[in-house]
């Protein structure tokens, strides 16, 4: 049930699996050349910018993230059932597990900028949700994967949220929320947003914005 979703679900937040590797057995982390990422990712600038930190907040910033992360989504992109974007799909269409690793491995070795809260506003009231979850509504607290600078956890494959842009924080939880995005783990992130009202998740994308 939804109430009974542990502090544990909120790793699920942005990214897929939980897994150390990828699917074909190589380990997500291994086997990747940033420096054919380069190369690679000279498409990808348009939107994500040629360092990975992303010109417009409806796009993501990738550089620091974890290579897992980054290669996880780049397959359910592909794949098109759980994560579906007509955009990135064509962007993917024609890249190689491979190809996705080296992607992936520049990307988590450039240096993010952290973007900041832009509504100061909201920002008490979203550290009080990353901290301490809402409780009344089963919602855990995201600090217990994300960690309190946002960082993630690499091992687990819990993404990098720190600093990232809150409105494209707010749309991916909006998209758990009505399901649109469903490659979270046993439907976590999708139990756990239905419980969270716009404000709540304007708030902690507001907070977690500006984590650094």
């Amino acid at each position: 049930m939804k109430k009974a979703v542990t502090a544990i679900a909120f790793a699920a937040l942005l990214t897929g699996t939980g897994t150390a590797k990828a699917q074909d057995g190589t380990p997500y982390l291994d086997g990747g050349d940033p420096e054919a990422g380069k190369s690679l990712s000279q498409t990808c600038a348009a939107c994500h910018g040629p360092d990975g930190n992303s010109p417009n907040a409806q796009w993501p910033n990738i550089a620091g993230q974890h290579a897992a992360y980054t290669y996880k989504q780049l397959m359910d992109f592909k794949k098109g059932e759980e994560r579906a974007n007509a955009q990135m799909a064509g962007m993917v269409a024609d890249l190689s597990k491979q190809d996705m690793r080296d992607l992936a491995a520049f990307y988590a070795n450039q240096p993010q900028k952290t973007m900041g809260a832009s509504n100061e506003e909201r920002v008490d009231r979203g550290q009080k949700i990353y901290l301490g979850g809402i409780p009344d509504k089963g919602v855990a607290a995201c600090i217990a994967c994300h960690g309190p600078r946002g960082r993630g956890n690499p091992a687990a494959n819990y993404p990098d949220v720190g600093g990232q842009y809150a409105q494209y924080l707010i749309t991916q939880l909006e998209y758990f929320r009505s399901g649109e995005r469903a490659n979270d783990r046993a439907a976590m992130m999708r139990s756990l947003a239905s419980e969270m009202s716009d404000e709540e998740i304007r708030a902690v994308s507001e907070y977690m914005a500006g984590l650094n």
